[in-house]
Parts: C-alpha cells; structure tokens; sequence
C-alpha cells in the first residue's frame, strides 16, 4: 500500500494481511527499521514490535518487524503488489501476539 506519509513517493508499505475487516484486509505494517533499540520508548506510546526475519518483501533482504498494535484496513482493490508468504509458525505467532494489543 501507499506510504501515508507522502503517497506521492510512489514507495510501496509493506503490510502483513492477517484477515478481513468487511469488505477489507486487515494488515499490519511491516518495517526494516530496528525498534528493539528503543522498545520502551516504543512501548511507552502504545507501540509494539515483533521480529519476523527476512522475506521476498523486502527486496534488499533486510530483516523485518511487524507492529502489532495497529490494524490498518486495506481496500483488496488498492493492493499495488503481489505478496510474499510470510512462514506459517511465525505467521500464527504475530496473529497471537498481536490479539492483546488490538481488541
């Protein structure tokens, strides 16, 4: 999806889809910045983080964190990229540890 900072860019968010709110997908914003540096910062306002490795994603194959703590609607129609499958056990593990943070 578009970067909400500037969409103008033309950089794509990567977005982890972890089901369907509606008529949307329901994703979870993927980064390659390191946020275990500064996890109680993070923490301290409602940010959380959680490792999942490197994937076809990221093109540079950078290692990745997903933030668990904010679910972003996707419009299946918007979708600019084909995806990256994410392995399953860590898929099931950021769905678990997202649960708390988003209810």
């Amino acid at each position: 999806m578009p970067y909400e900072d500037d969409p103008s860019q033309g950089k794509d968010r990567p977005v982890l889809i972890i089901g369907r709110l509606g008529d949307r997908l329901g994703g979870l914003m993927l980064s390659s910045q390191d946020h275990d540096i500064d996890a109680t910062d993070e923490a301290r306002y409602g940010r959380y983080w959680m490792d999942v490795g490197s994937g076809a994603w990221d093109s540079s194959g950078r290692p990745s964190e997903v933030r668990l703590d904010r679910l972003i609607p996707v419009d299946p129609d918007q979708v600019r990229r084909e995806g990256a499958a994410l392995d399953q056990a860590i898929f099931d593990e950021v769905v678990a540890a997202s649960r708390p943070h988003l209810t």
